[in-house]
C-alpha cells in the first residue's frame, strides 16, 4: 500500500492502525493529533440522519476510536465530538459531559462543525469523507481547535470564524496560529454545476484576483462544469484572517484519488464510511 509520507505529513503504521500526523505539530510536545486511515475503520457513530447505529456498529465505531487513541498515547474516553451539520458555528469545549465514555451524540453539540478549547486531556475531533478537516493550535495560548468544513462550511469561512473565535475568547494573535488541512477532496475531483460554481464565484469575489481566478475555480469546457479549488480558498481567507503563509500546512493529499485507504463520499457513495482527525492539549 502506498506510503501517503511526503514534507508536511507522516504515516505512520502501529499496531495495526493506520494515521498521519503534521511534522509541524510533532514539535509541540504538550499536544497529540492524528488523521485516521484505513477504510476497513469506520469512525461513524450515528447514521446521517442522525438515528442509533445498530449497536455492532457503534461497538467497531468506539473500537477503532480505542485503538487510534491508544497509538498516539491519548485516553479515547476523553473524546468530544461535533454532531456536523455543514455549519459556521464553532463551539468552545470548557469540560467533558460523559465522564466513562466518549461525548458523542450530544444534544449540546448539533449543529456544530467547529470545536476549540484550552483544557487538557480533551480530544477534539470531527470527521470526514472529502470535507475538509483542519486543526488549529496556538503555541502560545496553548488552544487547540479543530474543525469541519464541507463546501457549504468553506462557503461560510467557517476556518476563519474559528480564528475569530480563538482570537476572541482566548487572546490568540492570528500570527501564532498553526492551521494544518487534513486530506480531502481536491480540485482534480472536486466537480460542480453551475450553481454551485456560482455560490463560490459570488461568496469568494473578494479573492477572485486575475491572476488566481482560474487556480481556483476552472470551466470544464466540454461539459459545462467546473472544478472547484475549496482547498486553496482556505489558505487564501485565513492568510487574510492574519495567519503566516508557513504557518498554513497542507497534507497535499486527496481522499478521492486515495480512496483506497481514505473514506470518500464520491467514491463510496451510500453507505460512505468516515475517517477522523483529532487532536489534544497534554
Amino acid at each position: 500500500m502506498k506510503n501517503l509520507s511526503n514534507e508536511n505529513v507522516i504515516h505512520i503504521e502501529k499496531n495495526g492502525v493506520q494515521c498521519l500526523q503534521f511534522r509541524k505539530l510533532l514539535e509541540y510536545k504538550e499536544i497529540k493529533h492524528a488523521y485516521s486511515l484505513g477504510i476497513k475503520e469506520n469512525y461513524r457513530t450515528s447514521r446521517t440522519n442522525k438515528m442509533p447505529l445498530e449497536e455492532s456498529e457503534y461497538i467497531k465505531a468506539i473500537d477503532s476510536y480505542k485503538k487510534l487513541c491508544e497509538n498516539i498515547g491519548v485516553d479515547y474516553k476523553n473524546i468530544v465530538k461535533t454532531n456536523q451539520e455543514h455549519t459556521d458555528k464553532v463551539e468552545m469545549v470548557t469540560e467533558k459531559i460523559n465522564k466513562n465514555e466518549p461525548d458523542f451524540n450530544l444534544e449540546k453539540y448539533n449543529n456544530t462543525d467547529g470545536l476549540i478549547t484550552n483544557q487538557k486531556n480533551i480530544i477534539l475531533s470531527t470527521t470526514n469523507a472529502d470535507c475538509i478537516l483542519l486543526l488549529f493550535y496556538d503555541p502560545v495560548q496553548k488552544i487547540i481547535g479543530n474543525v469541519h468544513s464541507g463546501w457549504k462550511g468553506t462557503t461560510k469561512r467557517i476556518s476563519v470564524k474559528a480564528v475569530e473565535k480563538m482570537i476572541n475568547e482566548f487572546n490568540c494573535r492570528p500570527q501564532d496560529i498553526i492551521c494544518c488541512i487534513c486530506p480531502s477532496i481536491r480540485k482534480c475531483h472536486f466537480e460542480v454545476e453551475k450553481a454551485v460554481k456560482d455560490i463560490f464565484a459570488t461568496e469568494f469575489k473578494d479573492i477572485m484576483k486575475d491572476n488566481i481566478k482560474n487556480e481556483i475555480i476552472e470551466e470544464k469546457i466540454p461539459n459545462k462544469k467546473w472544478n472547484i479549488d475549496t482547498v486553496l480558498i482556505n489558505k487564501i481567507i485565513l492568510q487574510r484572517a492574519g495567519l503566516r503563509p508557513e504557518n498554513i500546512v497542507d497534507s497535499g493529499i486527496c481522499s478521492v484519488c486515495n480512496s483506497n485507504i481514505i473514506h470518500s463520499y464520491r467514491v463510496e457513495k451510500q453507505g460512505y464510511g468516515l475517517n477522523t482527525a483529532i487532536i489534544s492539549k497534554i
